[in-house]
């Protein structure tokens, strides 16, 4: 099992700057190429008007999940990933903590990747389940000088 180090975790955090993914508080706590763990924090800012976690937050960070989980399954030389489609089961709702998304294969294949997501509270009680489909197309771009880094340098 390939897992990675706190300096790539360190580059993926770096990358996500000024994305929804920060301003959300998004975190990678454990990345191989078969299990991805992030978490996000649960309060006032991913609320729906009733208090408690939108589904919307719990989707991003499902997604979130399974993008990376496919990006360190490609060659980033050559290739992209994009999410395709995304579903989720709202189980059970939360106010406040930290909400843990882990995503492991169903399929990795050339074209398309798909993931099944949990999503659990500190205690371990299924918040939401997931599945994402991502599609993995050849590069036709060299690079995003808009977000001022190159996808084709990427170490991950």
């Amino acid at each position: 099992m390939t897992t990675f180090t706190d300096d790539q975790l360190s580059q993926l955090s770096k990358l996500a700057k000024n994305t929804l993914i920060e301003h959300l508080g998004i975190t990678y706590k454990e990345i191989s190429l078969d299990k991805v763990v992030m978490t996000m924090p649960v309060g006032p800012n991913v609320h729906q008007p009733y208090g408690v976690l939108h589904g919307g937050a719990s989707v991003v960070l499902a997604e979130t999940a399974a993008s990376i989980a496919t990006a360190i399954n490609i060659d980033q030389e050559t290739h992209v990933c994009f999410g395709m489609e995304i579903n989720a089961n709202h189980i059970r709702t939360m106010a406040d903590g930290l909400l843990i998304a882990t995503a492991t294969p169903f399929h990795k294949g050339r074209s398309t990747m798909v993931w099944h997501i949990e999503l659990t509270n500190e205690e371990g009680e299924t918040i939401c389940i997931s599945r994402c489909t991502v599609s993995v197309r050849k590069k036709k771009l060299t690079s995003n000088k808009k977000r001022g880094w190159d996808i084709n340098k990427s170490s991950i």
